[in-house]
């Protein structure tokens, strides 16, 4: 085998800044200050919740029928999705939500809503019955 076969990847144009930057991402992942992994977690955390809110409302405070989610307790809230998860609670759409997180996820979730504070939203009826009727 030539010599020049074996360095031939190193004349390809990018190929040394492209094992430079792979070192470099390899070796910050490990020197991340140690807080990062943390502010990463409550971010998707926060992503996932969001998916929530297009039924459950911004930070689980629902404008509608579905439940609010806004200071539930986290022990209640996690047995309830892992029961969706199993399908041992029956629902239309929640078991294909639930199916979806992991363990850690639901557990992330739960102790996201029973942060967030519970608002008194009127119900759309209410609102619709005060604006016909005043």
């Amino acid at each position: 085998m030539k010599l020049t076969s074996l360095t031939a990847p190193l004349k390809q144009p990018g190929f040394i800044a492209t094992i430079s930057l792979a070192c470099l991402l390899s070796y910050s992942a490990h020197t991340a200050e140690p807080g990062a992994n943390n502010q990463h977690k409550k971010i998707h955390t926060r992503t996932l919740a969001a998916s929530c809110a297009a039924c459950h409302g911004t930070q689980g405070n629902s404008h509608s029928i579905t439940p609010v989610l806004a200071g539930l307790d986290a022990t209640y809230f996690s047995m309830q999705m892992h029961a969706f998860k199993t399908m041992s609670r029956s629902s239309t759409v929640m078991h294909h939500h639930a199916k979806g997180l992991t363990d850690n996820e639901i557990e992330q979730l739960s102790h996201y809503f029973s942060q967030q504070k519970r608002i008194s939203i009127p119900s759309p009826v209410a609102q619709t019955w005060e604006a016909n009727h005043d």
